[in-house]
C-alpha cells in the first residue's frame, strides 16, 4: 500500500526536476548565444575599424556569429545607431541600424549605396567613414 502512495509523489517530483533541468539548460543556452564582444576602435586610412574584420566584401550573417557581424555592430554602436548587445549576429536591429548608416552615408557624402540593411562590398567603406566621423 505504501508503494502506491509514493509512486505518484515520486513521478511528480521527477517531472518537476526534469522540467527544472530543461529550463536551466535553455537559460544557459540563451546566455551562451548572447555573448557580448568588445570593440577596440582605431582609425586607418580615413576609416574606422573595431578589430574584428578589416575587409570590405563579407556580408554578415543574420543567423550565426561572424567577425564581420561583430565589426559592423561595433561600428554601428560607435555612431549610436545600434544599442543592443554586440553578439555578431546581424539580425533585425542590426539591419535597421545599418539602413540608417547607409542613408547617412548617402546624404552626407552624396553617394548612392543601396539602402538594404547589410554592409557589403558597396557600403562597408561608407560605414567605416560614418563611424570615423
Amino acid at each position: 500500500m505504501h508503494v502506491r502512495r509514493r509512486l505518484p509523489a515520486t513521478l511528480a517530483a521527477a517531472a518537476l526536476l526534469g522540467s527544472g533541468l530543461a529550463t536551466a539548460s535553455a537559460a544557459q543556452a540563451h546566455t551562451l548565444s548572447t555573448q557580448a564582444y568588445s570593440c577596440h576602435f582605431y582609425a586607418s586610412g580615413g576609416g574606422e575599424y573595431a578589430g574584428h574584420y578589416s575587409g570590405n566584401t563579407v556580408v554578415p550573417s543574420s543567423t550565426s556569429v561572424t567577425s564581420a557581424g561583430i565589426e559592423a555592430q561595433c561600428l554601428l554602436s560607435r555612431i549610436g545607431y545600434y544599442t543592443d548587445t554586440v553578439d555578431g549576429i546581424f539580425g533585425p536591429h542590426s539591419q535597421a541600424a545599418m539602413e540608417l548608416a547607409q542613408q547617412t552615408y548617402n546624404s552626407v557624402y552624396h553617394k548612392h549605396v543601396s539602402v538594404d540593411g547589410f554592409p557589403g562590398p558597396e557600403s562597408w567603406w561608407g560605414l567605416r567613414l560614418v563611424a570615423g566621423g
